[in-house]
């Protein structure tokens, strides 16, 4: 049986953002039906930003994920059941260049309304309109041991803030 989905007002959110991005871990999915990636990630968050409700992620640029995110005007944010674990661990670990994360995983793509990638697994979706992306530097760190601890390679992530334009909960 289909799993439903609700659109809910974004402020009717009630869910522990930590608990949810840390702890469940989410997929950052980008591109279109036709041709999209999905990653996942536990570092962003959430909040209001030029008096807009916002998502914020991060994302190496040696993922197959970022040329995606470079393309795309928009992101989801999936949330997932909590007997999916193994798709995020799956999708955390292996690339998108060298395996059908898809096919390997059981994952079943849905489309919202506005042609961004969402999954029947998920439990709630974010979906972002990319609004800004810039780089994090070493020079902009306040408290350096930051870097060495997350840095060691240098490999800098870039962030993306999105306008959360629908919120979307499994039924």
């Amino acid at each position: 049986m289909e799993k439903k989905f609700a659109k809910i007002p974004v402020k009717e959110l009630n869910e522990n953002v930590f608990h949810l991005i840390d702890d469940d871990w989410m997929l950052i999915t980008a591109g279109d039906p036709g041709n999209f990636n999905t990653m996942t990630a536990s570092w962003g968050g959430l909040g209001i930003l030029w008096h807009l409700p916002v998502a914020f992620c991060f994302v190496r640029p040696h993922r197959y994920t970022f040329a995606f995110m470079e393309a795309s005007d928009h992101y989801t944010l999936c949330f997932l059941e909590d007997q999916y674990r193994d798709i995020l661990q799956f999708c955390g670990t292996r690339s998108g260049k060298d395996v059908d994360k898809v096919a390997e995983t059981g994952l079943v793509p849905l489309t919202t309304e506005t042609g961004n990638i969402y999954y029947q697994q998920c439990k709630m979706v974010l979906e972002c309109r990319k609004l800004y992306a810039d780089w994090l530097t070493e020079d902009n760190f306040a408290v350096q041991n930051l870097v060495g601890k997350n840095y060691p390679k240098k490999d800098f992530h870039k962030f993306y803030i999105g306008e959360i334009i629908s919120c979307l909960k499994a039924v």
